[in-house]
C-alpha cells in the first residue's frame, strides 16, 4: 500500500517530440482563453505568506473556488459547450458529474440557452445537487458510482440525441481547463512547481500541456486521495484498492480518462496520495489562514505539501484551489475534528462519587487551570462502575495539546481519575 504523501515518479525532461504526439496543443489552450474571455473569471492567483513559512517554499494559491459556480470546471464546461453546432444546441446536452462538472455546464448551457440534463451519482453533496437544479437544468440521481452514472448518462444520450459533455475525457474540456496554467504563469512566471488535483485528470492534463510547452522544466505534481487512487494506479501498473468516502468526492474517480492518462504519463512528475486526515487539516489551514473555504478535492494540493513538506522546500510552488462546493454541515464537522486533533477540543471521562459537590469541583478545578467546559453529561446506568458512583463526560477546550496534558495532571493530583 502506497504512503500518503508518497510520490510514483522524478522529474521529467520534456521535448518538442513529447508535446507533439499528443491530442492537446498549446493553441487549443490560447484558443480557449479567448473564447471563455469575459464569461470565466480570471481568479487571483496570489502568494500566501503565512503558508509559505509553514511550508518552507513559496506558495502562490490560483482561487479557483472563486468561480461563478465556485470550480474551475466551467472553463472546460463553456469551450465545449461553444463548439457545439446549432443542431446540437437546439437538441441539448447532458453530462455525468459528481457536482462541480454539473454546475459548469449548468450555469453556462442556460447562459447560452441550450438544455441541460445532468446526471448524478447517489450520495452526492446535497449542496452540489440544489446549486445545479438553480441552474435551471435536469438532474437525474442515477448510480451509486460516476461511472455507472455516466453510462446511465450515455444511454439517455443515445435515446433523446442529447450530445455528451464529459467531464474530463475530452480535448476541449481540457484546452478549457489549461487556461488555469495560462493565467498562474503570467502572475507568477517564477514557478518552477505546480501541484495539481487528479480525478479523471481533465485540469492536470490542461494544465501541464500549457505549463510543459512554456515552460518545460517546469516540475508538475498531481495529487489524489489515497482512498481513491485511480490515475496512480494506470500511470505505475499498480492494484491499490478504491474504496470508501472520501472527503475529496470532486476527484473520487475509479476509471481515468484514456486521453488525460496519455498525457499525464507523458508529461506529469510524480503522483501523490494524501490521507483523509491530510485532507481534513488542508481544509481547515485554508480556512484558518487564508479565510477561504474549499473542497476536499480542491485542498488535496496543501495537502501533499503539508505531509511531505521537504519535497517542496525552497521551491516556487503553484496550488490550484480548485472548488469549494462544500457543504456547511461538513466544514463544522471537520474544523471540530481539526480541533480536537489540536489539542484544543477533547472529551474527558471522570469517574466521581455520585453525591453533592463532586461536580462542582471538578468544574472549580479546570477554571483554575484555564479550561473551558463546552459540554457536560453524567451517565449513571450504562456504566460498570458502582451504584454510588457516576460517569462523568465532558467536553472541554484547552489553547493546545500541552495546555491538556497540564489539565490532565492537575486533575490526577487532585484525586480524579480522567480519561481521553
Amino acid at each position: 500500500m502506497a504512503k500518503a504523501g508518497e510520490t510514483s515518479r522524478q522529474d521529467k525532461q520534456i521535448t518538442a517530440a513529447d508535446l507533439g504526439g499528443l491530442p492537446l496543443a498549446l493553441a487549443d489552450i490560447t484558443a480557449a482563453a479567448a473564447i471563455i474571455r469575459g464569461a470565466v473569471a480570471v481568479t487571483d492567483c496570489n502568494p500566501s505568506r503565512t503558508l509559505s513559512e509553514i511550508c518552507g517554499c513559496n506558495i502562490w494559491l490560483k482561487f479557483e473556488n472563486h468561480q461563478f459556480t465556485s470550480s474551475f470546471k466551467e472553463r472546460g464546461a463553456l469551450n465545449r459547450l461553444q463548439a457545439l453546432s446549432s443542431e446540437q444546441r437546439a437538441r441539448g446536452v447532458i453530462a455525468m458529474s459528481a457536482g462541480n462538472h454539473a454546475q459548469g455546464v449548468a450555469y453556462h448551457a442556460r447562459r447560452l440557452g441550450i438544455p441541460a440534463t445532468i446526471v448524478m451519482p447517489a450520495g452526492t453533496p446535497m449542496v452540489k445537487v440544489e446549486n445545479t437544479r438553480r441552474h435551471d437544468a435536469e438532474v437525474i440521481i442515477s448510480g451509486q458510482t460516476l461511472e455507472e452514472s455516466g453510462a446511465f448518462a450515455r444511454q439517455r444520450g443515445n435515446a433523446q440525441g442529447l450530445t455528451l459533455i464529459h467531464p474530463y475525457d475530452d480535448p476541449l474540456i481540457m484546452a478549457g481547463n489549461g487556461t488555469v496554467a495560462l493565467e498562474m504563469l503570467e502572475v507568477a512566471p517564477g514557478l518552477d512547481t505546480l501541484v495539481v488535483p487528479i480525478g479523471g485528470g481533465g485540469l492536470i492534463s490542461g494544465m501541464a500541456v500549457a505549463a510543459r510547452s512554456l515552460k518545460p522544466e517546469l516540475r508538475i505534481i498531481g495529487v489524489q486521495a489515497q482512498l481513491y487512487p485511480s490515475m496512480y494506479n494506470a500511470i505505475n501498473d499498480e492494484q491499490l484498492p478504491m474504496r470508501g468516502d472520501t472527503l475529496a468526492e470532486g476527484i473520487a474517480v475509479k476509471e481515468p480518462g484514456r486521453i488525460t492518462t496519455e498525457i499525464i504519463r507523458k508529461l506529469v512528475d510524480e503522483i501523490a496520495l494524501v490521507t483523509e486526515d491530510e485532507i481534513e487539516r488542508a481544509v481547515a489551514t485554508l480556512i484558518a489562514i487564508e479565510k477561504t473555504v474549499v473542497e476536499g478535492a480542491g485542498a488535496a494540493g496543501l495537502a501533499a505539501i503539508l505531509a511531505a513538506p521537504d519535497r517542496f522546500r525552497g521551491r516556487n510552488v503553484g496550488l490550484v484551489l480548485s472548488g469549494g462546493n462544500i457543504d456547511t454541515r461538513l466544514i463544522a464537522s471537520v474544523l471540530t475534528r481539526e480541533l480536537a486533533r489540536e489539542g484544543r477540543l477533547t472529551q474527558l471521562a471522570i469517574d466521581i462519587p455520585d453525591r453533592p459537590g463532586r461536580l462542582a469541583a471538578v468544574a472549580s478545578l479546570l477554571a483554575e487551570a484555564g479550561a473551558n467546559i463546552i459540554e457536560v453529561s453524567h451517565q449513571r446506568t450504562f456504566s460498570d462502575l458502582p451504584a454510588k458512583a457516576t460517569l462523568l463526560q465532558l467536553v472541554i477546550e484547552t489553547r493546545d495539546k500541552a495546555h491538556l496534558e497540564e489539565v490532565m495532571v492537575r486533575l490526577g493530583a487532585a484525586g480524579f481519575k480522567a480519561r481521553l
